[in-house]
């Protein structure tokens, strides 16, 4: 292993949230329920469980109470929800979160797409939140969707992504995660965009948020790595993707990334074995195989043994 490289990544599994929000069918909370006691037993220590929205825009998480309530609460198990205004942080508060999750667009079109307002009325709309949630000794993770790229502007320059990162760390936000929200991005790029991020943050404060679209996700968080960045979100089975993105692929799978990661001699504290069962499981449930490359080739090599 390269001597530049993290020796230990803190993975985030966004399947139970950013995963299973745009599944068009219903998803029992019982089934996700189960889904975040799994991925604690695979050995997954930061999940986001669900978010606070209205369930007139995001219907499948509108059991985010039913389940936050259902879940097991290990010890040295992170579990965060997104919010997207005080309404749905007080909602979230009752549920006792560690960790809420805000976010904006480093894109004016997408932001105003996808909540209706625009990058500077986002921000107002998150700083009451904040200051809320850190009174309430809750960490605040912000996310910057459409760092690279966006479905209606096209590519966005790094300028954009610090001035949310500049805007974010001003209110308040003690994390930041930079979001290639459509997966259209290569690791230059995407190393552009995290050199503007560190520019605000320190490197245990930035993280990675990749989506698949275009094969790219696992170069780009090679990239990141070879920069010092130890924190990435992905999501088990390659559950996701972006409604507001046509022909946006899920997030990178969980699976995928520890395969690299262990490959690499990087330490995650992951079981690998017990993820894939996750993955394999979860996939059941909604009726597919999974969209990780490493589930479905373990899953194979099991067979055929």
């Amino acid at each position: 292993m390269s001597s530049s490289l993290p020796s230990r990544v803190t993975l985030v599994d966004v399947g139970p949230r950013d995963g299973l929000q745009n599944e068009k069918q219903a998803v029992a909370a019982a089934h996700k329920i189960e889904l975040v006691q799994r991925l604690q037993q695979a050995g997954l220590r930061e999940i986001e469980v669900t978010s606070f929205v209205s369930p007139k825009w995001v219907p499948q998480m509108a059991d985010g109470a039913e389940v936050m309530a259902g879940i097991a609460r290990p010890a040295g198990v992170r579990h965060s929800v997104l919010v997207p205004n005080m309404k749905g942080f007080e909602a979230a508060l009752a549920t006792r979160p560690d960790e809420i999750v805000v976010f904006g667009a480093a894109s004016e079109a997408f932001s105003q797409k996808n909540i209706n307002c625009s990058i500077a009325e986002s921000i107002e709309r998150f700083a009451p939140v904040t200051a809320a949630a850190r009174e309430a000794g809750l960490k605040v993770r912000g996310a910057v969707s459409c760092a690279v790229a966006c479905p209606y502007e096209g590519e966005i320059h790094p300028d954009r992504v610090e001035l949310v990162v500049r805007l974010m760390k001003e209110i308040g936000v003690q994390h930041v995660g930079i979001a290639d929200t459509i997966g259209v991005g290569t690791p230059r790029r995407v190393q552009a965009a995290m050199e503007r991020a560190l520019k605000h943050y320190p490197l245990a404060e930035v993280s990675g948020h990749f989506h698949d679209t275009y094969g790219q996700s696992l170069s780009n968080v090679y990239a990141c790595l070879e920069m010092g960045i130890a924190s990435f979100d992905a999501s088990v089975a390659g559950l996701g993707g972006c409604p507001y993105a046509k022909g946006a692929t899920g997030n990178v799978a969980t699976e995928d990334v520890v395969f690299m990661l262990h490959g690499l001699g990087i330490e995650t504290g992951i079981d690998l074995d017990a993820l894939v069962d996750t993955a394999a499981w979860i996939s059941g449930v909604l009726g597919r195989k999974p969209v990780s490359r490493v589930a479905n080739a373990m899953l194979a090599r099991r067979a055929a043994a």
